[in-house]
């Protein structure tokens, strides 16, 4: 048999025989590597933030540079730049603490507080609608009142009795603050030194690996990093804008629970794709309950300002896109919640945008190749 056939075989018997092992054993196998992963929380935790400020920090960089080049100052530019990404963090955090979530639970508890009046309400509408049209239908809304009274009872039975177990977790606390400890000094290490962990990479790069492969490797990894970091910042840019706007909008046409809607809006609309929709079906349906003409307003406000948002204002605060067609985005995030659930949705586009781009990339050169060969 020709050696070269042999060891061709050789390797398919290999790839087959460990493709077996992974699938026999694939529940084990996740539980170790989630183990092991768990090992390095506060790296991959700090690697994630410093991921996420550091578009920031270079904006503020930039800013600085302008004034203080070429002095003596340059050298504090990339400190201050550093620091002022994180004191915007933690401005962001205390106004959510401070300002928007006492808002958001107050919002919450009068809503609960005031939902039998809002079911009679809707049910004396409802009714008084049914006898305008000279119909017999009737809508009875006592029972979805006790099923909901029940459900609120049996969450703050919940509550009170999870008080007593939280000495238990004193452990946990301490490991989640000193988690996120690491994690905050892994990040500001990395926005600091980030120039010289990229040229250390580089260096491991070229020593340990063949640069007919380390090229293509590092061009993935750039092409990664700029998909992972647009995608990240314009989700995140997308949602303070329409969930602003939203609230904004609400507290102008008078509708209720504007920063309890404007949360909800801004949160799902992280989501990609199905977002919006969850986000505008869930509170069309609170207004409901309270008034359905309130409704009706809040959803045609709600397609206007996503049009303005879309097509006015998103291109020029982020810019372009990811660069993927709509039937593709769709079909990513679909496999990933299969796969990944509410991780796999967020996950889902940018690793389909990145494989979008290679194979495109790859189908263009070879059709260019093939087109230049001689006939």
């Amino acid at each position: 048999m020709d050696k070269k056939l042999f060891k061709s075989i050789l390797w398919i018997i290999t790839y087959a025989a460990l493709l077996v092992l992974i699938i026999t054993n694939f529940d084990e196998l996740r539980g170790f590597f989630a183990n092991f992963l768990g090992l390095f929380t506060p790296l991959i935790l700090g690697f994630a933030l410093a991921f996420v400020l550091n578009r920031p920090c270079q904006f503020f960089l930039r800013l600085y540079l302008r004034g203080w080049k070429g002095t003596r100052k340059e050298r504090a530019c990339l400190p201050l730049a550093v620091c002022t990404s994180y004191l915007v963090l933690f401005a962001a955090i205390f106004a959510i603490f401070s300002f928007i979530l006492p808002q958001f639970i107050a919002s919450i508890e009068h809503f609960v507080n005031s939902l039998e009046g809002y079911l009679a309400n809707m049910q004396s509408w409802f009714n008084t609608l049914m006898a305008d049209l000279h119909l017999e239908n009737s809508l009875d809304l006592s029972g979805l009142n006790d099923l909901l009274n029940k459900f609120f009872t049996w969450a703050l039975n919940m509550l009170t009795d999870a008080l007593p177990h939280l000495l238990s977790l004193t452990g946990t606390i301490v490991s989640v603050v000193v988690t996120g400890i690491l994690a905050l000094v892994f990040s500001i290490y990395m926005l600091s030194g980030r120039d010289n962990l990229l040229r250390q990479c580089r260096r491991l790069v070229d020593a340990y690996i063949p640069k007919k492969i380390a090229v293509p490797l590092l061009d993935i990894v750039h092409l990664t990093s700029d998909t992972f970091s647009r995608f990240v910042v314009g989700q995140l840019i997308e949602a303070c804008i329409l969930g602003g706007l939203c609230a904004a909008g609400m507290l102008f046409i008078q509708a209720d629970y504007a920063p309890l809607i404007g949360v909800l809006i801004g949160c799902t609309a992280l989501i990609p794709v199905v977002g919006a929709y969850v986000g505008a079906i869930v509170s069309a349906l609170l207004l409901l309950v309270v008034s359905p003409i309130k409704a009706l307003i809040f959803l045609i406000f709600l397609v206007i300002l996503q049009q303005v948002e879309g097509n006015v204002i998103y291109p020029r605060v982020v810019g372009t896109s990811i660069g993927l067609p709509g039937i593709w985005v769709l079909t990513a995030v679909t496999v990933g919640a299969g796969l990944g659930g509410i991780p796999g949705v967020l996950l889902s586009v940018p690793v389909a945008s990145v494989l979008y781009t290679l194979l495109r990339r790859d189908v263009h050169k070879r059709l260019d190749g093939a087109s230049s060969q001689p006939e």
